[in-house]
């Protein structure tokens, strides 16, 4: 790809992002305060994601195993 089309396809998406947030009538200081804290919480969001969302579908699995019947790997005899 050509470096300036990413760039500009970069700088259309951070447009978009002013647009949608009404980030650009801010002052400049207000803009970095309004961007730090959305950058923390989306990344708060992120980790707690990456931290809870497997143990909720690990959870979620073996609950509808055992409603439909099938027994866990560990209980199985061979």
């Amino acid at each position: 790809m050509d470096v300036k089309r990413v760039k500009d396809y970069l700088y259309w998406l951070y447009y978009q992002y002013q647009l949608v947030t009404c980030s650009y009538v801010l002052e400049p200081w207000e803009q970095s305060m309004f961007h730090t804290i959305t950058v923390t919480v989306l990344a708060m969001v992120v980790y707690t994601a990456y931290v809870f969302v497997p143990i909720h579908v690990r959870l979620a699995l073996e609950f509808f195993s055992q409603i439909f019947g099938s027994q866990p790997e560990s209980t199985v005899l061979n």
